[in-house]
């Protein structure tokens, strides 16, 4: 290793991440995080004095990772996509090829609940997918689709068994054109 390694920072912050994947939020230390990104000690503790630093450096990363993958998806979808049915294949996609990377970013995206510095950047994150479906919609529909999108994900990793895929893209269908013209009548007798 080079003695001035500029991307020891950067691979701090990836090996948080990897320890929260293995061992969960208790799990991160400065030490195992040190061992996980293959340098000294003293290396973790010079850049993330506490292990709040280490915690916000990794949802800050986990973010700007989940954020770059989804806009360049969303990027690859063609304009005449229909978005209800590529944010169903989405969400079934998270849990399907990127179940470990998903665990892990809710993992610290809701350690916000409980350690309120890291809050600004949970919130950030919620911001950054709220602007990238409103430019598929509108901003209102663009946080909705973030909160169902959040939460549809969070489930379908939770539930045995998950929900079926047509359930899915039936709730992002719903939110993008709002209710069957049937559907929500109250009958009065």
């Amino acid at each position: 290793m080079r003695p001035n390694d500029p991307d020891r920072r950067t691979r701090i912050a990836r090996a948080a991440i990897e320890v929260v994947a293995e061992r969960g939020i208790e799990g991160l230390t400065h030490r195992s995080v040190a061992a996980a990104a293959g340098v000294p000690l003293g290396s973790t503790t010079y850049y993330f004095q506490t292990l709040d630093d280490l915690l916000e450096v990794a949802l800050r990363q986990a973010a700007a990772d989940n954020v770059r993958r989804l806009r360049e998806w969303e990027e690859s979808l063609p304009q005449d996509a229909e978005f209800a049915v590529a944010l169903a294949e989405l969400v079934m996609g998270y849990v399907r090829d990127q179940q470990p990377s998903t665990v892990v970013e809710y993992d610290l995206y809701v350690a916000a609940l409980h350690r309120p510095r890291l809050r600004t950047v949970s919130m950030a994150w919620d911001q950054a997918l709220t602007e990238l479906f409103g430019s598929r919609t509108d901003p209102i529909t663009g946080r909705l689709l973030a909160g169902l999108f959040c939460g549809l994900v969070m489930q379908v990793v939770i539930a045995d068994p998950s929900p079926p895929y047509s359930e899915v893209e039936t709730l992002f269908r719903r939110a993008i054109d709002g209710p069957a013209e049937h559907a929500g009548r109250m009958h009065r007798p």
